[in-house]
């Protein structure tokens, strides 16, 4: 019996204030709670507490026939537990009912995988101990920051215990082969589960688009894109951002009727379930092995790196921001590293790309900026003050 395996990220940054190159050294608060604590407002009324709402019927509904999983950011739930403390009990609420996985990840979302092995470790540490101690849970999965991974990163995740990892199902890795099947990295134990791009861009990016060929998207149809896969593949990797629920797909797009409908649709045909990431792992087995020799992610249309690192500035600051690590953990700060670890977190970045086109305006509907390279400036001054800070604390 194949299954769906849903997946879903929860993550939220800690925006910059605007520091001009004239506040240097005159404010150590760089984090704008005024416009966090609105945003995570404004998310949790459209997304978060009526799409948990929404789910926990679906539980009740389906019983142990629908699962879910989560990776939910340390930023997010630190932001949850200050300004919308409701969503993190409705959060609570879902893992309780035993038909949510959580997924492990890096605390601060970032990139450290790509820049230092010693603070991606202590990251993904942190985030375990975090998920242990808020949902009394031990996420047995681990999904990098925006699925960015190699066989490298794979080695690093299998290294602090990990024997899942889930990754982006792209084109030009899996050549002739599917993505609706358990794989594993070549000369490893370690298994990967890949997301199935198509389908899940169909609901997180193509939903409420009026010129698709295929709008309006109902939950029948949907179901039977997936009924069609029967014997050519043991799971479909329905991998998306929790926010395509309300609020990057609107409730009058009718997404939330859709969520409503797919699960009564897809479990008509009696070969087809719902399980976790372990689940699927442990169910079905490893069909052989799968190189990642470029690092993938499930961003931009290259499903590249280049939405982080594309052009000096980012590769600047990733490299002025990812230098003070050996000196701060040493330091044992736990205050500095806090702050530093926040300013590690990939979105500061992503804000700062230069693309144009289709990329381009996502970049853009995302950042709290008017352009990149304002973006570049203020992250900068902000680098700049905090390296000061230390310098005189340290």
């Amino acid at each position: 019996m194949p299954a769906v395996c849903f997946y879903f990220q929860v993550h939220q940054p800690y925006r910059l204030k605007t520091v001009p190159f004239a506040s240097i050294e005159s404010d150590h608060s760089y984090f704008d709670d005024v416009k966090n604590g609105a945003v995570m407002k404004k998310v949790a009324e459209k997304c978060y507490l009526p799409t948990n709402n929404a789910m926990l019927k679906l539980i009740k509904k389906h019983g142990d026939q629908f699962k879910i999983s989560y990776s939910i950011t340390g930023v997010a739930i630190e932001q949850m537990q200050q300004f919308a403390p409701e969503v993190l009990d409705s959060f609570k609420r879902l893992v309780d009912t035993g038909n949510v996985e959580l997924i492990g990840e890096t605390y601060y979302h970032s990139l450290a995988a790509l820049y230092d092995q010693d603070e991606f470790r202590a990251q993904a540490r942190l985030h375990r101990e975090l998920i242990q101690r808020v949902f009394g849970v031990t996420p047995r999965v681990f999904r990098n920051t925006e699925l960015i991974f190699n066989e490298y990163i794979g080695s690093l995740a299998n290294s602090i215990g990990y024997e899942t990892v889930l990754a982006e199902g792209w084109d030009d890795v899996l050549g002739w082969r599917s993505p609706n099947f358990v794989y594993k990295v070549p000369g490893s134990d370690l298994r990967l589960l890949l997301k199935n791009y198509k389908l899940s861009d169909d609901v997180a990016f193509r939903f409420s688009n009026k010129g698709w060929e295929c709008h309006p998207l109902s939950a029948e149809t949907y179901a039977s894109w997936i009924h069609r896969l029967s014997g050519s593949g043991d799971t479909v990797g329905l991998f998306m951002d929790y926010e395509t629920f309300g609020e990057h797909q609107w409730a009058d797009s009718g997404i939330f009727e859709f969520l409503e409908r797919f699960p009564e649709y897809l479990l008509k045909h009696p070969d087809w379930s719902f399980l976790t990431p372990t689940e699927v792992t442990s169910k079905f087995p490893v069909v052989g092995e799968l190189p990642y020799t470029r690092l993938t992610s499930w961003a931009d249309t290259e499903r590249d790196i280049s939405a982080w690192r594309s052009n000096r500035m980012q590769e600047r600051a990733l490299h002025d921001a990812f230098e003070l690590g050996p000196k701060l953990r040493a330091s044992g700060n736990e205050s500095l590293l806090h702050i530093w670890r926040k300013l590690l977190t990939s979105d500061h970045f992503y804000y700062m790309c230069t693309k144009w086109f289709a990329d381009g305006d996502v970049h853009a509907y995302f950042s709290p900026y008017d352009s990149p390279y304002e973006a570049f400036s203020f992250y900068m001054n902000t680098l700049r003050d905090f390296q000061r800070w230390i310098e005189k604390a340290l």
